[in-house]
């Protein structure tokens, strides 16, 4: 049985643009990148890859080349007012190039740390929004919004704030519109799309 707190996940896909600066910490400097990851339907999600300068001097990134990526999705506030106040991205463990059909898949394990929110679409399709938290080392936890539909959503509706699930799914990106006083701009929510979830152990 995992642990609450696991979180491991794997990207294959297309390299939408340059390596950026994104932060520093512990002395070691990050870039973040966009990675294009088609789906089945023949959508793509872009997804903001961080990886270190040290991984990009073994596995330099040029656009349109296909790379995958093993490692963690996270979150951190952003308190810069502009955008999303939760920001999600995808922290590489390790990265190289490869070939093949495109990969988006993670396994989480946390907690609920809100109140689902369980809703019906004007068409009548069931939705569940969570919030999911998930454990770092050091105290630290990443706070995932997670979305699933159907049966399992109705499942979801009647879970409740602490309790410990485990669920498998892919990371997903989203555009939305919203009004920023006279003007209406475009921005890019990302969430857990859940294939499968189930209650877990909290040990």
């Amino acid at each position: 049985m995992e642990t609450i707190g696991s979180n491991r996940a794997v990207l294959l896909g297309r390299a939408a643009g340059k390596a950026m600066p994104s932060h520093a910490n512990h002395g070691m400097t990050y870039y973040v990148f966009p990675l294009e990851v088609e789906r089945l339907s023949g959508a793509a999600d872009t997804l903001n890859v961080v990886a270190s300068e040290e991984q990009l001097a073994a596995c330099p990134v040029s656009v349109g080349q296909r790379y995958r990526a093993v490692g963690e999705v996270r979150s951190f506030n952003n308190r810069s007012g502009v955008g999303s106040r939760l920001v999600i991205t995808f922290f590489a463990k390790t990265l190289e190039l490869a070939e093949g059909e495109c990969e988006n898949r993670l396994e989480l394990t946390g907690v609920l740390c809100k109140a689902p929110n369980f809703r019906r679409t004007p068409l009548g399709r069931e939705i569940c929004d969570l919030l999911l938290a998930v454990n770092r080392r050091y105290g630290r936890a990443d706070y995932l919004p997670c979305i699933t539909w159907g049966a399992l959503a109705r499942f979801c509706g009647g879970l409740e704030v602490g309790d410990p699930v485990r669920l498998t799914g892919r990371l997903q990106s989203r555009k939305y519109h919203k009004l920023q006083g006279d003007q209406e701009e475009e921005r890019t929510a990302y969430e857990i799309s859940v294939i499968d979830l189930e209650p877990a152990e909290d040990k």
